[in-house]
């Protein structure tokens, strides 16, 4: 890491960090008159973190007579990007959730032991990783933080060039949220309302037919992804699915532990224990199928886009009314001058 006094030094989610060698430098930096805070120093809350496991791996490889030596610095970086790449990897937030730690290390060590038993080398314990783990996390954990946010309000500062400049990006969300597989799904719909999102959103997979999950708008997940996937605007589809309710829910925020969220958690955990906390607007009983103008919108329609706007801190640019494609409303013209 290089060190700037004075300004904020940020590691990002694309970064791998060894924990034990991030604290020895902090501690050198420190012994020489550079004192590091969480005031100064953010580390992204799903950075992966390097594990003995993947410097032992990387000195393997490098040692061996397979021929496949590529000249690492045999500090294991290269592995932890790998357990990053098949989704096994452990990462700076699950220091904040020790009761998930064991289970999590032990996943990554089926495969890692695995690789262990075909070189004849001896097998990791999962319990002693654990242990050290949880020793090093006091010293990690000030200084997590999610960092997109800070990046999203200082990006391109200073230099002259916004990142609109660069192209428009447009976004594509439902005027509902819908997701497949398991996993948290803070907004989902259980009930009859959830049934009938499904049922009038014709929402089964393309190919497997496979039913997905509903549930009301999730401001606070678009918002997100708007910001971390750097998008300009957004195509809002699906409008008409929500014709015909008395009342439309949106959710402005996530509450857990008694706290006010307004952000997605990064740790399986708390992200578990979210529940929406939702704004309710006036449905409306006029047919928004097919409507290609925004004068032909309800005015409670009207109000939906626009308080949806608000909320993600983004234009809907286009208003997709029914599966057709030309029931489209074009909001805004998005590569105009």
């Amino acid at each position: 890491m290089s060190w700037c006094v004075g300004k904020l030094s940020i590691l990002g989610n694309g970064v791998v960090l060894d924990p034990w060698a991030f604290a020895k430098e902090v501690d050198e930096i420190a012994s020489k008159g550079v004192k590091v805070t969480p005031q100064n120093l953010k580390i992204a809350e799903n950075a992966v973190l390097i594990l003995p496991v993947h410097r032992e791996l990387d000195e393997m490889r490098e040692g061996s007579n397979s021929g496949v030596k590529i000249g690492t610095t045999k500090r294991g970086i290269g592995p932890a990007y790998e357990d990053k790449a098949g989704r096994r990897a452990i990462r700076v937030i699950d220091l904040a959730d020790p009761s998930t730690l064991p289970v999590k290390v032990a996943g990554l060590l089926a495969h890692h032991n695995a690789l262990r038993r075909g070189n004849r080398l001896e097998e990791f314990e999962a319990a002693p990783i654990v242990e050290a783990l949880l020793a090093i996390a006091p010293r990690i954990l000030p200084f997590v933080a999610p960092v997109w946010r800070v990046l999203d309000e200082a990006a391109a500062g200073g230099s002259g060039v916004g990142p609109g400049a660069i192209g428009y990006v447009l976004g594509i969300t439902k005027a509902y949220t819908t997701r497949v597989g398991e996993g948290p799904f803070p907004t989902e719909l259980t009930d009859e309302t959830g049934q009938r999102l499904g049922e009038r959103g014709h929402e089964f997979g393309t190919v497997t037919g496979r039913k997905r999950r509903c549930g009301w708008f999730d401001a606070v997940m678009v918002r997100q992804a708007i910001k971390t996937g750097g998008i300009t605007g957004i195509a809002l589809t699906k409008l008409d699915v929500l014709d015909g309710f008395d009342e439309i829910k949106v959710c402005v925020a996530y509450e857990a532990d008694g706290k006010r969220l307004d952000h997605f958690p990064a740790g399986m955990d708390a992200q578990a224990k979210v529940t929406p906390i939702y704004e309710t607007l006036e449905g409306w009983q006029d047919s928004t199928q097919g409507a290609r103008s925004w004068a032909q919108l309800p005015a409670a329609a009207v109000k939906y886009v626009r308080y949806v706007e608000e909320l993600i801190e983004a234009p809907v640019a286009l208003l997709s009314t029914s599966p057709d494609r030309e029931d489209t409303i074009l909001m805004t013209d998005p590569f105009a001058d």
